[in-house]
């Protein structure tokens, strides 16, 4: 597949590295990746999208070959809400597009999703395996009150959570991996073989760790009111190790026109279940054209 490279400055003067691909007439889609990966993660994807979509991708700060800033809080949500606005105001000018996210991608594109000056610009979000910090928020205090099996048990898998505001150890753990012996964890996950490699896997996990310190606590205590502004689709993954999907009842409060799509699928569908997943972003995407 062909690309086209771009370099992105954002309002703290960090490059962000993007890649256009397709025919640039089409309907453009933007897709935003998540942790530990870079946009690479969307390739196996993208071969099943690029006849109906003009597709940017980019590496999030901190990721693949963008810019590492030195500062927790340079990974705030705010920040990485400019940074998407950055990359669509120069290779998307004045056009509307779709975007779809997951994971931690998923997690920073709700910030853009629900604010108003992306109201006429959005036409639908496809969401997979990342909820809105805020939605949770709200969702786990309301399932502490009635439902408490259901809070322990998304605490129980957000253990990670924890351990990533770890100062040292977090990082450190991450240089135990290599490409293979992270891609070994992907194929067990997925229980499918050959998944695609990360080979900026370390690099990739020790700086992303920063989104989780610089958001976590700060939206879990004082969470906000998150309306969405487009059309959103939820494509839930039922065998998802690190996110229930309890969490998607909460979306329907905040979001006017909703859909959901449920999947047979551990937490990294992306890489091994490529084209099922491109056909549901296509669907919905196609159904919001206007």
């Amino acid at each position: 597949m062909q690309f086209v490279t771009h370099w992105i400055e954002t309002t703290d003067q960090q490059k962000l590295f993007a890649k256009t691909w397709g025919d640039s007439q089409k309907s453009a889609l933007v897709l935003v990746h998540g942790y530990p990966d870079n946009q690479e993660v969307w390739e196996p994807i993208i071969q099943h999208l690029i006849q109906d979509f003009y597709v940017v991708t980019y590496d999030v700060r901190g990721a693949g070959q963008s810019t590492v800033p030195k500062k927790i809080r340079a990974y705030a949500l705010p920040q990485l809400s400019l940074d998407l606005e950055a990359v669509v105001n120069q290779l998307l000018p004045n056009r509307q597009f779709h975007i779809a996210a997951h994971d931690w991608g998923s997690i920073q594109t709700w910030e853009s999703v629900t604010e108003a000056k992306f109201k006429d610009r959005m036409l639908s979000y496809t969401t997979i395996s990342g909820p809105c910090l805020d939605h949770a928020a709200f969702w786990m205090r309301d399932q502490f009150k009635h439902q408490k099996p259901k809070f322990f048990k998304q605490l129980f898998k957000s253990w990670y959570i924890v351990a990533f505001q770890l100062p040292i150890l977090a990082p450190t753990i991450w240089h135990l991996f290599n490409p293979e012996r992270w891609g070994k964890v992907l194929n067990q996950l997925e229980q499918k073989k050959d998944l695609p490699l990360n080979h900026n896997i370390a690099k990739d996990g020790e700086h992303g760790i920063a989104l989780y310190r610089a958001n976590f606590i700060p939206r879990l205590l004082k969470p906000r009111q998150r309306h969405a502004v487009c059309p959103v689709q939820a494509v839930v993954l039922k065998r998802d190790n690190f996110v229930s999907p309890e969490l998607i009842d909460e979306i329907p409060k905040w979001a006017s026109e909703f859909e959901r799509v449920d999947v047979d699928a551990n937490h990294w569908a992306v890489l091994s279940r490529p084209q099922e997943i491109a056909a549901y972003i296509a669907a919905f995407a196609s159904k919001h054209q206007h």
